[in-house]
């Protein structure tokens, strides 16, 4: 009998073995398929609250259309026409009572910038007023004499010296006139009650005033600079263009320029009129370009510029430099897409100059996409600060 059991044994052993193994493969393939692996995926959106776009000072632009291959490289300077700016004098000096303006304050044309006293111009207002009342009696005397003349009625010798009084006080009301000018004085209105000792220095054009050279109390000499005035609103461009380049210097052209001190600020021009003849101990000439936003505050007379003059009509999608940003070979910009939600973009990028940089996308990008122009670096921070992890 035990030699029939024991091989039964063995054999419900092997089978219960084999259930077994089986049974666990089953439950290991259930576990897999209860937890398959993770797929790792690179983000491309950053999202940012209000105190984070506040905190980093986030800006953004449109992405601008400028020629940074075919242009010509110039250098040149900020100058003002010589009828934009004025050194005020007087040709009848005084002493200071009053000064109603400091320096760097805008002043209008005609406007006072100081008040004189002189006895000289009370004492012309008086013979100014005494020859207006002479001249009224000598012009009904000329003209009854005048009629007795015709009538013999009068000697020849009578009418001509109340002709000749009359004559001469005409030019003497004139002379006086003018010098009633040189007080500012207007002779037309002038009476009685508004005469005075003291008088005003106006400004002959409207600006700034650059410099004040005198104080109160102080005696200002005739034909000495008391204030220098200066109208920013009509700066210019001297470009010095050397004799290779002229060919390619014409009126119309625009021009990108920038301070030497601040290359990322760009200003635009355009070229309105060229010199005919070289400068002195150069072969160069000026070419004057028109500023197309003159008042701007940093734009200061005297200041050396570099600029870019378009010579053809070449223009690229470019943008500041601050808004491209690279990781690696890559290059990317950010576009908020909504309000806080930035999505990166990759571009090849092209020339560089003036601060801008020729872009290539690689996707479309819509003609007015809001593109972080500060603060991307921050933004490809918060993507690629989590790379390592993974690893």
């Amino acid at each position: 009998m035990l030699k029939h059991i024991v091989p039964l044994n063995i054999k419900t052993f092997a089978i219960l073995f084999v259930a077994v193994f089986i049974s666990s493969c089953n439950q290991t393939a259930t576990t897999k398929e209860e937890h398959p692996a993770v797929e790792h995926t690179e983000a491309t959106e950053v999202k940012l609250t209000p105190e984070q776009v506040k905190a980093i000072n986030l800006k953004t632009d449109t992405i601008s259309f400028r020629n940074l291959k075919s242009s010509l490289k110039v250098n040149g300077k900020l100058m003002l026409p010589p009828q934009n700016q004025a050194q005020v004098s007087v040709l009848i000096g005084g002493i200071v009572t009053h000064i109603p303006v400091t320096e760097g304050v805008f002043v209008s044309k005609g406007q006072s910038l100081a008040i004189l006293e002189n006895t000289e111009c009370l004492q012309t207002q008086q013979e100014f007023l005494e020859n207006q009342s002479s001249l009224k009696f000598l012009s009904a005397e000329y003209n009854r004499q005048k009629e007795l003349q015709k009538e013999n009625i009068n000697s020849v010798k009578t009418f001509q010296q109340a002709e000749a009084d009359y004559n001469n006080a005409q030019t003497k009301n004139k002379v006086l006139s003018e010098k009633l000018k040189l007080f500012g004085i207007n002779s037309q209105t002038l009476t009685n009650a508004q005469i005075s000792s003291s008088f005003a220095i106006t400004a002959p054009i409207s600006g700034y005033i650059k410099h004040i050279d005198i104080f109160i109390g102080k005696f200002a000499e005739p034909n000495k600079q008391l204030f220098e005035i200066v109208d920013n609103r009509f700066l210019h461009i001297d470009l010095t263009v050397y004799e290779q380049d002229v060919s390619k210097i014409k009126t119309g052209q625009q021009v990108t320029f920038t301070i030497i001190n601040d290359p990322h600020h760009a200003h635009s021009a355009t070229i309105f009129s060229v010199n005919r003849a070289f400068e002195d101990n150069q072969q160069a000439v000026i070419a004057h370009a028109k500023i197309s936003q003159a008042d701007d505050d940093q734009l200061l007379p005297g200041m050396f510029i570099e600029a870019r003059v378009q010579v053809d009509d070449y223009k690229a999608m470019s943008l500041p430099n601050d808004a491209i940003v690279s990781n690696g070979g890559e290059h990317y910009i950010y576009i908020e897409r909504e309000p806080g939600i930035f999505e990166q973009v990759e571009v090849k990028t092209g020339t560089t100059d003036m601060g801008f940089t020729e872009i290539i996308p690689l996707t479309v990008i819509a003609p007015q996409a809001k593109v972080v122009t500060n603060g991307a670096y921050y933004l490809l921070s918060q993507l690629t600060k989590g790379e390592g992890e993974h690893d």
